[in-house]
């Protein structure tokens, strides 16, 4: 910051200065005050118990030229050490897995259908396989009631249709899930297996019946391009001329049997 000659100037004389120069002091003497401010404020703090070497400022001095002047102190100041309270402890409701009982909080299976398995026991091969809406209305015999009406409702999770991406999103159910829904409809593996073997019969006797009529179709389609019908005219065949009186006469067709009458000159 620049020094000024007026600095040294008593008050009293400072009253004669004129305007810029009072106005210039007054810039300095601000300008001084943010710097102080500036300086205080970017001290470090002292590491808990630890013993630092803090500067009080003991005065502060205005020079009447727009400065102040401090005068600090170096003091021995012990920091106390900061005890700070344990936090409150949370309780947290764990899960018990149902393959190996061990407890966990949270995992794919507990967040995405309710099952209580962990991870660590998640089989993604078999048992835990999910299955497509489809392959579950068709290989457990569910019907759309009994996977969205029927309590509680089986929870799925979404995916992205891989045969075509502009399709609708695929619904992916937990096989366990579903083979207990399947269980609950039909009541027993037996009946789900009878009940498989009747619609297979049904299939069956359906496409017989699509294939007989088809067949069906077929000869008669051959048929009605092999009979041809006759469109040309009948040709008499007439028998031996017969005398009828005088001069008329007469012959009769053999097949159709008309009579043709003419007269002999």
């Amino acid at each position: 910051m620049e020094s000024e000659p007026v600095s040294d100037v008593p008050k009293e004389e400072q009253k004669i200065l004129p305007a810029a120069v009072r106005a210039k002091i007054e810039r300095n003497r601000q300008r001084a005050l943010m710097l102080r401010q500036a300086r205080l404020a970017s001290r470090p703090y002292p590491i808990s118990g630890e013993t630092a070497c803090v500067k009080v400022p003991a005065k502060v001095i205005d020079s009447g030229g727009g400065f102040f002047i401090e005068e600090e102190e170096v003091v021995q100041k012990s920091v106390e050490k900061v005890v700070h309270q344990p936090g409150p402890v949370l309780e947290t409701d764990y899960l018990n897995c149902e393959e190996c009982a061990k407890e966990f909080m949270d995992s794919y299976l507990s967040n995405n259908f309710d099952l209580s398995v962990c991870d660590n026991c998640r089989d993604s091969e078999e048992k835990h396989k999910l299955v497509t809406r489809t392959e579950a209305k068709q290989e457990y015999l569910l019907k759309d009631c009994d996977i969205d009406k029927r309590e509680p409702v089986l929870k799925y999770i979404l995916r992205k249709n891989p045969h075509n991406s502009h399709w609708g999103d695929m619904k992916l159910y937990l096989k366990t899930q579903i083979v207990k829904r399947s269980l609950e409809v039909w009541g027993s593996e037996e009946a789900i297996e009878e009940a498989k073997e009747t619609r297979k019969d049904n299939r069956d006797k359906m496409k017989q019946k699509k294939f007989d009529k088809k067949v069906k179709e077929l000869r008669r389609a051959v048929r009605s391009s092999l009979w041809k019908k006759d469109i040309g005219g009948h040709q008499h065949d007439y028998g031996p001329e017969e005398h009828i009186e005088e001069d008329m006469y007469k012959k009769t067709c053999k097949t159709c049997g008309h009579e043709l009458n003419y007269e002999k000159m």
